[in-house]
């Protein structure tokens, strides 16, 4: 099985498409759980606050299709998921293409070169 390095750049960006799949499919509750908090990447574990029981349970009912697309995509089946229910947890998420942008020029500022360099410009 493959164990390809990866950044949690391109975990978040795996796991983005991921829940926008899942919100094209209809499956709105999970794509709003996946959006409510950004992961954490230690190493190939993956760590996901939620704010209660309810939300743990419906993310495990799904979580197995999330690490096989994220296995697949990033191409390293040593990643894992632990989810944290912590009720103290506010929704961190943006909802825009800006803000999802912005949070991604914080985690590599490289992406405003990437942007650049390709004349990209972020959706209405």
């Amino acid at each position: 099985m493959p164990t390809e390095e990866f950044t949690e750049t391109e975990m978040l960006v795996q796991w983005n498409k991921y829940a926008e799949r899942l919100g094209q499919k209809g499956l709105k509750i999970m794509e709003s759980i996946l959006l409510i908090n950004d992961p954490v990447l230690n190493g190939t574990n993956i760590t996901y606050e939620l704010p209660n029981e309810g939300s743990k349970l419906e993310f495990e009912s799904q979580m197995n299709a999330l690490l096989g697309h994220l296995r697949g995509h990033l191409h390293n089946h040593d990643i894992t998921i632990e989810v944290i229910v912590n009720e103290k947890v506010e929704a961190k998420r943006s909802f825009n293409d800006q803000d999802r942008y912005n949070r991604l020029h914080e985690i590599n500022p490289n992406i405003e070169l990437l942007r650049s360099t390709f004349g990209l410009d972020l959706p209405s």
